[in-house]
């Protein structure tokens, strides 16, 4: 980045901060004190994260093996009731070993299986619907918000209950106006959208249309793929107009 000056060789301000023109033109007012401001209470929450992971990772050296601490309770006290002497005569306890295991899988399986639903569910709440109500897509996206997210949101992840966005390196996203803190999301979608290879053909006012771009092989402008069908449908023409199938 450079620092933007005016016709007198100044540093151009913007409510009190310098203002910085990035490589692809666009302009960002630095915050230095609200930067040294983040940067502190990173370093802060660093040092309290560190202290409180060698904390548990004490504690947990006492349980090394146990990776369901209520089941291992619950199987010690079943054992303790356990007579023993009448088990090994009558050659039950295999049998009461497979009954227990098998009981324990049925309850793992379930509540896989419930956690599995609600995190389909907070997926869709949260990223489908920054999708559907992104500002940066319904002003500057030429396509609707279900095919913005078939492409872009694998791109997305949520962490700690806040929605995140990677790169292609899997690197996280940070906001330029706001360095040291995550792009929110549409300041993200932006920049992927920025380094997308195809983003002439999903940007309106750059040869796209509403209905989806058209061929820029030439050929008469004739569009690719069938827009006015199902939802694949759909993706897959989007995907054969972006790789110049």
């Amino acid at each position: 980045m450079k620092l933007k000056l005016d016709d007198q060789g100044h540093a151009v301000l913007q409510d009190g901060k310098p203002v910085y023109v990035k490589d692809d033109g666009a302009e960002v007012a630095f915050d230095v004190m609200g930067t040294t401001q983040t940067i502190s209470r990173l370093n802060a929450e660093a040092k309290s994260h560190r202290e409180r992971a060698e904390t548990a990772e004490k504690a947990l050296k006492g349980f090394e093996g146990i990776t369901d601490p209520a089941k291992a309770v619950e199987a010690l006290q079943l054992v303790a009731n356990l007579d023993a002497k009448k088990l090994v005569d009558a050659g039950e306890i295999d049998k009461v070993k497979a009954e227990i295991g098998k009981a324990f899988q049925t309850q793992l399986d379930a509540a896989n299986g419930n956690a599995s639903k609600l995190e389909q569910q907070l997926y869709a709440e949260m990223i489908g619907g920054s999708f559907a109500r992104s500002k940066f897509a319904m002003d500057k996206l030429a396509i609707p918000p279900d095919l913005v997210q078939a492409y872009f949101g694998k791109a997305f992840a949520i962490e700690d209950g806040k929605v995140v966005a990677k790169d292609a390196n899997g690197n996280k996203l940070y906001s330029a106006a706001n360095p040291g803190d995550l792009a929110g999301f549409d300041e993200a979608l932006e920049m992927l959208v920025n380094q997308y290879p195809g983003k002439d053909h999903i940007l309106k006012g750059t040869g796209a249309s509403g209905s989806g771009a058209r061929d820029s092989q030439g050929g008469g402008g004739q569009q690719k793929g069938n827009f006015g069908g199902s939802k694949s449908d759909r993706v897959a023409a989007i995907k054969q107009m972006t790789s110049g199938a």
